[in-house]
């Protein structure tokens, strides 16, 4: 089973990358903006659905890393922590925008927009590193299944992901409208999302892999 500390960890590797602006956040607020709080669930179906690919692929394909390549462990760990650096700096960098500075979108039928979803959440690269590079570091061999270990640890992240931007979907308007009118709030949230990556960054780099 899974510690508390991994369960901790992925819960804040989880808020970190969804409340950092990517195409998952753009296109729900954009949805949500422009077609309404329907058209904003109905994509974050197809997001969800993306997420269960992701899990069921990793669950499956960490089993075989460990098996087959435990040195591979330490080179996906640091990969992982680079790749959070590389988001906190996207965050942090001068000309960093918010991802409720959206544009207008013609309107979309729900078939659609959970197919426009289910794509964007696929093609996301930071879903993908999340469960390739990040995911693996909170798993331990020796605590029994790997494939146990990686899909609760994946379930963890989806419900943290889903509640988080269930809540985006439902206020996207309200906040597109209060940050367009107090720029200096969307500065905070990029620095205060920028350095929690980096300091969660740092941490996992310096981790040992047996903690």
């Amino acid at each position: 089973m899974i510690t508390y500390g991994a369960f901790a960890g992925i819960v804040a590797v989880a808020l970190g990358l969804v409340l950092t602006p990517g195409p998952n956040m753009i296109y729900l607020v954009s949805r949500s903006v422009t077609q309404g709080r329907r058209a904003g669930l109905i994509s974050l179906g197809g997001v969800a659905a993306g997420f269960g690919v992701y899990l069921v692929a990793a669950t499956a394909g960490l089993t075989a890393v460990f098996t087959l390549v435990p040195g591979l462990y330490t080179a996906v760990k640091l990969a992982g922590a680079a790749y959070l650096l590389y988001l906190a700096w996207q965050t942090l960098r001068p000309g960093g925008t918010s991802a409720f500075a959206v544009a207008d979108l013609p309107a979309d039928p729900p078939r659609r927009l959970f197919t426009m979803g289910l794509v964007t959440n696929l093609l996301n690269p930071k879903i993908a590193i999340l469960y390739v590079s990040l995911l693996p570091q909170f798993v331990d061999p020796d605590r029994g299944s790997v494939a146990l270990q990686s899909l609760l640890l994946g379930l963890s992240q989806i419900t943290v992901a889903l509640t988080i931007n269930g809540l985006i979907v439902l206020s996207a308007g309200s906040i597109a409208v209060f940050l367009a009118k107090r720029p200096s709030w969307q500065r905070v949230q990029r620095y205060i999302m920028g350095t929690v990556l980096g300091g969660l960054a740092i941490h996992l780099g310096l981790t040992p892999a047996n903690s």
